[in-house]
């Protein structure tokens, strides 16, 4: 993905896929793009959705629905807060929606949440709510028997850093000279080193939403009660289990709170699962593991608002991050 999205023709889109629903009329309100674009639905009758239009050739749709399937899955056993599906009138949960262009692109129509992103001013707090449901996630992915034909992305070491990741090359970042790419080059081989001997069993690496970055939770009080909504299970995939803290630190990770932010993610994780102390020294490899994967993904989507707003200081502080993970793991 690269240039500024079309907003029209996206526009576009998400009319056609409301036809699905007998909505074709409703009021359709832009709420972001990034990978996907989301448009929030309303009608003064049916009510109001979230209405996701996927970027094209990235997800296949039987790998949609097996996200849909896990969603569905940890509603119905209470595990976190997520917004239920919202089926067409024909009951189908994946709609094909035509683009100006001539392709087509898949659309999910999801129930509103209430909520906003979680407060600056609170992170250290509400990190140790995220390590309590992040541990709930894990809990129920590890006994979780997935539907046949269930498929998702792997997020290993060569499918997030190598030179055909997921979200391409960090190689290919914004300013990544030969200066900045040798010491990201020793941090990535560090990390590849580390993860290597740290392995891939079973209770180490599974099903993970591996995108559980903060504009992915919408914090809410109602009448006193304060909840936490977890959404965009896009990425989900099979990846190693704390790397979604990783995730959680996504664009902050020189935040100088965040050594607070970790320890309190980890008191909360405790709460509810077992995190051994050898985990937790690991803790900073996934943080870097997932410093470089955005590396990478600003450098494939030049040209777009987000990652020409993090400009060449991105990499310049990454390679701080790296120099000073390799001064402490080398």
């Amino acid at each position: 993905m690269s240039g500024e999205p079309n907003i029209e023709a996206l526009t576009a889109t998400a009319r056609s896929a409301l036809t699905a629903y007998d909505l074709q009329d409703a009021e359709l309100t832009l709420l972001n793009v990034s990978e996907n674009a989301t448009f929030a639905v309303a009608d003064p009758e049916w009510g109001k959705g979230a209405l996701r239009i996927h970027r094209p050739d990235y997800h296949t749709r039987a790998a949609i629905e097996s996200e849909l399937a896990w969603v569905a899955a940890l509603r119905s056993a209470g595990i976190v807060r997520t917004p239920d599906v919202i089926p067409t009138r024909t009951g189908d949960r994946v709609v094909d929606a035509a683009h100006p262009s001539g392709e087509t692109r898949q659309a999910v129509m999801f129930e509103w949440m209430a909520g906003s992103e979680p407060e600056a001013e609170h992170l250290v707090r509400d990190f140790e709510e995220l390590g309590a449901i992040t541990a709930r996630l894990h809990d129920h992915a590890k006994q979780w028997v997935a539907p046949a034909g269930f498929t998702r992305f792997t997020w290993n070491f060569e499918t997030s850093l190598g030179a055909n990741g997921h979200w391409g090359s960090w190689r290919d970042g914004l300013a990544v000279g030969p200066a900045e790419a040798e010491v990201l080059g020793r941090a990535a081989q560090l990390v590849n080193d580390r993860l290597t001997r740290y392995g891939s069993g079973p209770d180490r690496f599974g099903l993970i939403h591996a995108d559980m970055r903060l504009a992915n939770l919408l914090v809410a009080d109602t009448d006193g009660e304060r909840s936490v909504t977890v959404i965009d299970f896009d990425d989900c995939g099979f990846g190693w289990y704390h790397y979604d803290l990783g995730s959680s630190l996504s664009f902050i990770e020189d935040d100088p709170r965040v050594p607070e932010m970790i320890d309190s993610w980890v008191r909360g994780y405790r709460t509810v699962a077992t995190l051994t102390a050898e985990e937790e020294a690991e803790l900073p490899t996934f943080v870097m593991l997932r410093r470089l994967l955005l590396v990478a993904w600003v450098g494939s989507h030049r040209g777009t608002e987000t990652a020409d707003a993090m400009g060449p200081e991105y990499t310049a502080v990454s390679v701080d991050l790296a120099e000073h993970y390799l001064s402490k793991f080398s």
